[in-house]
């Protein structure tokens, strides 16, 4: 799978995805500021997420009332706040270009796809976690012939593996040995990240070791999509073989925002990214060898001159 210029799988470096999401509260100034801070950790990328919310918001919800930073309005009028547009995005495209950093989005909506692929040519789409039963959606996701990362959060194996069936082709293509696979499936360029919905989630449900079921039932590249507080688990993924990491960014987790407090700020970032690219070339190819640092020692050490023991 590539994304842009970047190769995604084990033995590439982790594609790290700085998640802005709406932490932008609106505000295209802040959206500039965090992805000035993705660029300086070194993430890969800056994703955000694009909604209609005539579309996306329940009709029960529309009406309701709800304090913001814009007054007491409704939750549709909130909601609309809080999106882009197109002049805005074109602003974003033109700044990460400058910038020099991948960005795409999440759209929770069939319009969102649209707009998206009417005005802007993206490296890549995330499918949101809440998304991943909607059959429809995942059809136009499919006919934009891009990179495809999918979230797991609150999914079951079987709705998983409906989506991925709906997305390349039938799960026996999908499930087993690289060879066994027809190409077209391959070339559809599909992800998953393990993921628990809960913002922020505890510990006990991170549940790490899901990457390595999901790296046994499907040879697709698969990812971690973290909500939680603090950095460690998000490195002991990396560590899982998890090749694409998404994390939350905010300039300040007091900020007013649902996804905030779940967020990772700038010095935060920068710690994981670099512990990241560490943790990447430390984990090495898994052959076993002898380095050239180490004859010195050997032949200080050891007591044998045999090279065979």
């Amino acid at each position: 799978m590539k994304i842009g210029n970047k190769q995604i799988g084990l033995g590439h470096p982790c594609y790290i995805i700085a998640e802005i999401g709406i932490n932008h509260n609106g505000s295209l100034e802040t959206a500039k500021k965090l992805i000035d801070v993705a660029c300086v950790a070194g993430c890969d990328a800056v994703k955000f997420q694009k909604r209609n919310p005539d579309v996306c918001v329940p009709e029960e919800q529309k009406t309701r009332m709800r304090e913001t930073p814009w007054g007491y309005i409704s939750y549709l009028e909130y909601r609309w706040k809080m999106e882009f547009g197109v002049e805005d995005y074109q602003e974003i495209e033109r700044y990460c270009a400058e910038k020099k950093i991948d960005w795409f989005v999440s759209c929770w909506d069939i319009p969102s796809i649209e707009l998206m692929q009417q005005h802007f040519d993206l490296v890549a789409y995330k499918i949101p976690s809440a998304c991943i039963t909607d059959m429809e959606l995942l059809d136009n996701y499919k006919q934009t012939k891009k990179p495809l990362i999918v979230s797991t959060g609150m999914s079951s194996p079987e709705q998983i593996e409906a989506a991925v069936q709906r997305l390349a082709g039938t799960a026996d293509r999908l499930v087993g040995k690289r060879e066994e696979c027809q190409a077209d499936a391959w070339r559809s360029g599909i992800a998953l990240t393990h993921c628990t919905s809960t913002y922020p989630c505890p510990v006990n449900e991170l549940n790490l070791n899901v990457i390595q079921t999901l790296q046994k039932k499907y040879d697709l590249p698969i990812g971690y999509s973290g909500h939680e507080v603090g950095l460690q688990a998000t490195l002991a993924a990396v560590t899982l073989g998890a090749c694409i990491i998404e994390r939350h960014i905010t300039l300040d987790r007091a900020m007013w925002g649902t996804d905030q407090a779940a967020s990772v700020e700038p010095s935060g970032l920068i710690r994981l990214a670099r512990d990241i690219r560490i943790i990447n070339e430390a984990l090495g190819d898994g052959v076993k060898r002898v380095y050239d640092s180490e004859k010195a020692v050997a032949a200080k050490l050891r007591r044998t001159t045999d090279q065979r023991l």
